[in-house]
């Protein structure tokens, strides 16, 4: 009896000593974790918020999407991110690994449009791909010519089509926990993979040949190179014929040392992701949590900047870092939707 009295005061004194902690140790910054790619548009959000307001500049981290989502969905206090920023959609998953945690407000803001691009240096080769080739150079399996899939044998790309460069295949991109490889294996990868026979008979069920379809080859082709685009630009100026996947915002900021690669005849712009033209595009987003619109100082204020006409509008500050607007429909949405979870 008496140790379960002196177990039971122990659990007591700890739940009591985390609360005090909690209480005791309040946080005046946001925090921001998430995509790389969505990083340097929130990071000159927060720098004209620290500048122009009475509010401390929140802490921007880079961890990619997932990344951000497992931090952003671990709980709710000051020890947890109050927004994570995302190239895709937060999955059903997250959402529920979200409230198992207490968090149940998630509030969701898209903030615009990213192209995703194949590039490389400008000392090197201009390529010009179609979604088929880039495909069939980073699959893991691929269909052989006795109609069967085999492990991935192409070494160059002409060894793919002899039109293309006889140029060793080399491609830097982003880990699995990136939204940017989310979005490329789905926008890039998935399409000419479910026109392939090899794959539709290998692969009956849609749900196992979307997986399929989607598996980047692990023998050294294709080379992970972390979570943030930067590192992946700073390869490319050193491996000239080598390409790399990130987000077109990266491309803007480096176009005096690196190339974009045509994609079925369309290179990567800002005219053209907007007109739809260029068909590797995706939405952009921000999430944060409602449960701390009262708990963090400068909350309320900072989601009303980021959804500023003047930050995410068609003359935003944020076009000039590379952001595809929204239209004026989709703004008009996008503000109506989150000043409701404000008020």
């Amino acid at each position: 009896m008496l140790r379960f009295l002196s177990l039971t005061a122990s659990v007591f004194l700890l739940f009591i000593s985390s609360a005090l902690a909690f209480k005791a140790a309040p946080r005046n910054h946001i925090q921001i974790v998430g995509s790389s790619t969505v990083y340097p548009f929130t990071a000159v959000i927060a720098e004209a918020f620290g500048r122009d307001t009475e509010f401390r500049t929140p802490i921007v981290e880079s961890t990619g999407t997932g990344g951000g989502f497992k931090l952003f969905c671990s709980g709710v206090g000051f020890n947890y991110p109050d927004f994570s920023n995302a190239s895709r959609k937060i999955e059903p998953s997250e959402i529920k690994k979200c409230a198992e945690n207490g968090i149940e407000g998630i509030v969701e803001i898209k903030i615009g449009y990213d192209g995703i691009v194949l590039a490389n240096s400008v000392a090197g080769t201009k390529y010009n791909l179609t979604k088929e080739q880039i495909f069939l150079a980073l699959a893991q399996q691929v269909p052989s010519k006795d109609g069967k899939l085999i492990a991935n044998p192409y070494q160059k790309w002409q060894d793919i089509d002899a039109r293309l460069p006889a140029i060793n295949i080399a491609v830097y991109g982003p880990p699995t926990t990136s939204g940017t490889r989310d979005a490329f294996v789905e926008l890039v990868m998935e399409e000419p993979c479910s026109k392939m026979k090899e794959f539709a008979d290998a692969f009956p069920d849609s749900k196992i040949r979307k997986k399929k379809c989607h598996v980047i080859r692990s023998d050294g082709k294709f080379i992970e190179a972390g979570e943030n685009d930067n590192l992946i630009v700073q390869k490319l100026k050193n491996d000239n014929n080598a390409l790399g996947i990130f987000g077109f915002s990266f491309l803007e900021e480096n176009h005096d040392t690196i190339q974009s690669a045509t994609i079925n005849n369309v290179v990567p712009s800002f005219a053209n992701i907007v007109s739809g033209a260029y068909s590797v595009s995706r939405p952009l987003f921000i999430y944060f949590k409602k449960e701390y619109l009262n708990l963090i100082p400068g909350m309320q204020e900072f989601v009303q900047e980021i959804i500023s006409k003047n930050t995410i509008g068609a003359d935003g500050y944020l076009l000039q870092k590379g952001l595809i607007p929204l239209t004026d429909l989709e703004l008009k949405k996008v503000r109506d939707e989150v000043m409701n979870n404000l008020n």
